[in-house]
């Protein structure tokens, strides 16, 4: 039984460290990643600073946080927002958890009235593909603009 709800203050640092971690396990502690990223070890201040962006924490009984989901503003004047930074523990894999994050982000995304999701991932992350792809993502075939995040290689878009 796990419970899903906004990010809080004090679930910064296990965040960072299971992206960190994840990233790692796959050869992505590399820049161009979310590695890297500026706001990694702040992630609450980072989604709090705006209505349109949210980041959904998944936790254990214990209140011990398994992983996570964003939503930030990635084209906003075309209604498109970003999928961000969606981890998960290595025992919290395989549990269909990451489908209940995709839910509450699609859920928030619409609400917050986006009308399409963009992500960016790494041909290395076969199962986040998988899961993408199989929620109902579209391989675009190319980035929709220059972002940050430079060796990212796959990028996907999914009609809200």
């Amino acid at each position: 039984m796990c419970l899903i709800r906004p990010i809080q203050q004090t679930d910064d640092p296990q965040l960072a460290t299971i992206i960190r971690a994840s990233l790692k396990a796959y050869g992505l502690d590399i820049p161009g990643t979310a590695y890297f990223d500026k706001e990694l070890d702040h992630l609450s201040e980072f989604y709090q600073q705006t209505s349109t962006r949210q980041y959904f924490v998944a936790t254990d009984h214990y209140d011990r946080v398994l992983g996570g989901v964003g939503i930030g503003e990635y084209d906003p004047a075309h209604g498109v927002a970003e999928l961000q930074k969606l981890y998960l523990t290595p025992s919290a894999r395989g549990h269909h958890l990451s489908y209940q994050l995709l839910d509450m982000a699609v859920s928030f995304a619409k609400s917050a009235g986006y009308q399409r999701l963009y992500l960016e991932t790494h041909h290395n992350l076969k199962t986040a593909i998988h899961l993408y792809e199989k929620y109902g993502f579209k391989n675009l075939g190319h980035p929709l603009n220059h972002g940050e995040h430079s060796s990212m290689d796959l990028f996907y878009s999914l009609a809200l």
